[in-house]
């Protein structure tokens, strides 16, 4: 039976592609890639929000022992779902996740109707920025021209920086690797160091020339490792 691999992406869905990830792990695993609920009408705390819909997600599936790969905001829900669920999650990757330190700076987006801005904006989360395609561009831009969609991103960043999860890591205490981009200006590689000495047994490797995204911006090289690891530990 093939092991289940959930792949949760940050606070700007289309920055955290996952199909690279995806199609080459596909014929060895059961690859889970949800789009969490961010623009939900609810009246809970952002992050708690998201973690609880990812239990329900998992209970629903019947999913026994998965494999988390989380980047950015999708790391953190799967750091705190690790530490309610440890008995259902067999490993944990982490890329560029929040939850010790994030230099998002998203501030109020105040000019966010600017597409140069956002481009900008965009681009900083690489340390390549062409990586940052027209497409991908657009995508950030449509969603925070909408003002409901633009104050809810800034509600659970917010939410996010003051979640700190420094008492929950000692606790995990299953494999975790940590694949970090060295360049990453959002979460710094000394973040990824920070989170290795808090975790009982994680492995850090990191990834030069590379920003906030290993996945999208060094696929081959994301993939090797995560497929390392996995091949090391649990075949």
């Amino acid at each position: 039976m093939k092991q289940s691999i959930i792949l949760l992406h940050g606070l700007f869905g289309e920055l955290s592609n996952w199909k690279t990830v995806t199609d080459y792990f596909k014929s060895s695993y059961n690859i889970f890639a949800p789009n969490l609920p961010l623009f939900d009408d609810h009246k809970e705390d952002e992050l708690e929000y998201l973690v609880q819909w990812l239990e329900n997600y998992i209970k629903q599936l019947n999913l026994k022992n998965v494999i988390l790969v989380g980047n950015s905001l999708g790391g953190h829900v799967a750091i705190i779902y690790t530490y309610r669920n440890l008995a259902n999650v067999q490993a944990l990757i982490l890329t560029g996740s929040s939850g010790l330190y994030e230099n998002n700076n998203l501030g109020s987006f105040p000019r966010r109707h600017s597409y140069s801005y956002i481009q900008k904006h965009a681009a900083n989360t690489f340390y390549n920025p062409a990586v940052a395609t027209k497409e991908l561009v657009d995508d950030v831009f449509e969603i925070v021209k909408d003002n409901i969609k633009c104050f809810k991103i800034i509600k659970t960043a917010k939410k996010a920086q003051h979640n700190q999860v420094n008492e929950l890591l000692p606790q995990i205490k299953i494999p975790v690797l940590l694949i970090w981009g060295k360049e990453d200006t959002i979460t710094p590689f000394d973040v990824a160091k920070d989170f290795q000495s808090m975790l009982p047994d994680a492995e850090l490797i990191p990834i030069s020339n590379c920003g906030h995204a290993p996945m999208m911006e060094h696929p081959e090289k994301f993939n090797g490792i995560l497929d390392d690891f996995l091949t090391n530990r649990f075949l």
